[in-house]
């Protein structure tokens, strides 16, 4: 469905599991981060009521998931603790047209498509290779939710821009992903 170009090695959720704690406190501050993008949005399109609208629902949405993460958290006996930092967003944020009003709306809405695109690919290799039974339940459902979110995202940038000039970007970014998720896969962190 994403054309990603490199999956995630499934060992990657044994690093994940085996440290559930770390992984489920940056979980959380991703969705955090996730409602902060949509709001950031919101103020770049007030123009657009109807993204507006979806992107006020995402960004509830994402806070019901830092919550929903912050829960288990909880009944585990566990703290949130600090927020992480993400190199691989911050990576992605560099491949960020800064040109025309336009550019920079198409290219903002892609690098949020991405982040879920990767995401949900996450949660399906933590659903396909967890022993835990709660989370593999618990990313399945989170999985759907960021397809749902991939989907939107591409669709406003087509909205934003020329569908076709959205299209051939869209491809750059999957190749620029391509390329640095190659140094990623090696940590307890969602994209890390």
């Amino acid at each position: 469905m994403f054309k990603l170009k490199l999956p995630t090695d499934p060992r990657w959720a044994n690093i994940a599991e085996d440290n559930l704690e770390e992984i489920l406190t940056d979980h959380a501050w991703c969705e955090q981060k996730a409602a902060t993008n949509a709001i950031g949005l919101i103020t770049m399109v007030p123009e657009h009521t109807e993204m507006v609208t979806e992107l006020t629902a995402i960004a509830l949405e994402e806070m019901d998931h830092f919550n929903q993460v912050h829960e288990i958290i909880k009944k585990r006996g566990g703290v949130l603790g600090r927020t992480r930092k993400d190199d691989y967003v911050n990576d992605l944020y560099k491949f960020i047209i800064q040109g025309s009003r336009e550019d920079y709306l198409v290219d903002r809405m892609l690098f949020a498509a991405m982040i879920e695109a990767r995401s949900c690919e996450r949660f399906r290799v933590l659903t396909e290779n967890i022993k835990d039974e709660e989370l593999k339940v618990f990313y399945r459902d989170l999985m759907i939710s960021e397809a749902n979110h991939y989907t939107t995202f591409i669709g406003f940038a087509r909205t934003l821009g020329d569908p076709e000039k959205v299209n051939q970007r869209w491809e750059e970014w999957l190749e620029y992903e391509g390329k640095i998720i190659q140094s990623y896969g090696n940590k307890e962190t969602i994209h890390g």
